[in-house]
């Protein structure tokens, strides 16, 4: 009954993110950076300096909302790093092209998603706001059913399923600790601890997410400079397979360019939570009150993301050959690093757990703010059984691809939902920096 149903489920998830989510994304990119010129290229040095100018400015917890770089800070996670090589195993090499493709029309989409989430935002009873599709979205026709049906939806991707299972079999497998153990420990560290909120995201991101860059970051360059002489083969590979079929290798069942691009696109959207409502919601709590601002990081979001550490995680896999080998997910970046660095497997799983557990705890503290919102009385507790629920069933039944499949028709209805927003609501967004 499960596998039917698995099944069926990832049937929907390829054809309708290849045939009406695709599309959709990059009509509305398009259409975004012609009207704007191209605002996210030709303004990128203002993006750079007002996030050095959020990272220095000191904290003022007398404000209400939190310090605008803490829901950056709680946006990156593993999800950036397994997500983009998922993409890689099922497309090939040419899927890279599309992820970057993505990146760069995504940025105006997630900027749009932040600016109107600031703009419309309403304050709650906590010190804070609430924000996002579920509030701006009743500025638009049909607004009145369209806004709580995304506040359901958002509960749904709140509880991530898909990180959940990969922080439990990376730290059982890795480690050979009980299953069962890690889970329930891990899913009482999420619903007891997670309550805290983006504060508390923000600010453990902003401790663990600049040594894990940097780690990785050294890393990463070292497998470059010992494989120097493959990286323009890489890169061939690459834009050749963007355009053209890649025949079956190793484990790598082969891959059309229609899968390539689907597969690049729609990782890059998980990734950089383009056209989701994720980023917008938790960059709505802010403090900051100009919203071209607090939008800017949204295209900053998708550089670090896109560009560094989903980059630097395909370019390891593809340089060391690990990609058509058939290793989970979870795991093949450990492989690829282990080739060059010892006691790898080891510290593998505690990166998996830091950066994994903040990922949890910010998609719950944004599924919890989407109940809160539909149910003031009872929508936090009661969203604690539904993401306890969830968690553990689907820690049982389902692969991890099927998780993702999952959380992937959860996240095609949310851009399909903010789409149609964003074109309703586009001339209330401002693409212009220089003045701010």
């Amino acid at each position: 009954m499960s596998e039917t149903f698995f099944s069926c489920i990832e049937i929907i998830d390829c054809n309708c993110w290849t045939y009406l989510g695709l599309p959709l994304l990059l009509g509305l990119g398009f259409y975004l950076s012609c009207r704007s010129r191209w605002f996210q290229i030709r303004q990128l040095p203002i993006v750079f300096s007002n996030f050095k100018k959020f990272v220095v400015e000191k904290s003022d917890d007398t404000q209400r909302g939190v310090r605008p770089i803490y829901a950056f800070f709680a946006y990156v996670g593993i999800g950036n790093v397994v997500g983009a090589c998922t993409a890689v195993q099922i497309g090939g090499p040419g899927a890279v092209f599309w992820m970057w493709v993505t990146a760069i029309i995504g940025m105006l989409i997630k900027y749009s998603e932040i600016y109107l989430g600031i703009k419309f935002r309403i304050q709650d009873k906590g010190n804070s706001y609430f924000g996002g599709p579920m509030v701006y979205l009743r500025k638009v026709p049909g607004g009145f059913f369209l806004a709580p049906f995304v506040s359901v939806l958002l509960c749904l991707y709140g509880v991530e399923i898909y990180i959940f299972r990969v922080v439990t079999d990376s730290i059982s497998s890795g480690w050979g600790l009980n299953q069962y153990a890690v889970m329930t420990t891990l899913l009482f560290l999420v619903l007891g601890i997670g309550q805290g909120g983006i504060r508390l995201v923000g600010r453990l991101g902003s401790y663990l997410i600049p040594f894990f860059i940097c780690a990785y970051s050294i890393m990463s360059f070292w497998v470059f400079v010992v494989n120097f002489a493959k990286i323009p083969g890489v890169f061939i590979s690459i834009f050749t397979y963007a355009f053209k079929p890649h025949a079956a290798i190793g484990a790598f069942a082969g891959s059309s360019v229609l899968l390539a691009m689907s597969n690049g696109m729609k990782r890059a959207c998980y990734t950089g939570d383009i056209g989701i409502g994720y980023a917008s919601t938790m960059h709505s709590e802010s403090n900051e009150a100009i919203p071209e601002k607090q939008a800017s990081l949204g295209i900053m979001d998708i550089f670090l993301d896109s560009f560094i550490l989903c980059s630097l995680s395909v370019f390891v896999i593809l340089l060391t050959g690990t990609w058509h080998q058939g290793i989970c997910a979870n795991f093949i970046i450990a492989e690829s690093f282990s080739l060059y660095f010892p006691y790898v497997h080891l510290i593998w799983p505690l990166f998996v757990f830091l950066l994994g557990y903040s990922t949890l705890i910010a998609f719950f503290s944004v599924g919890r703010r989407s109940a809160m919102l539909l149910f003031p009385t009872y929508g936090s507790k009661g969203y604690m059984l539904f993401a306890s629920t969830l968690l553990i069933g689907f820690s049982f039944v389902g692969s991890m691809d099927q998780c993702m499949a999952v959380m992937a028709i959860v996240g095609l209805l949310l851009l399909l939902s903010n789409v149609y927003g964003l074109i309703w609501l586009r001339n209330e967004v401002n693409y212009d920096l220089r003045s701010k």
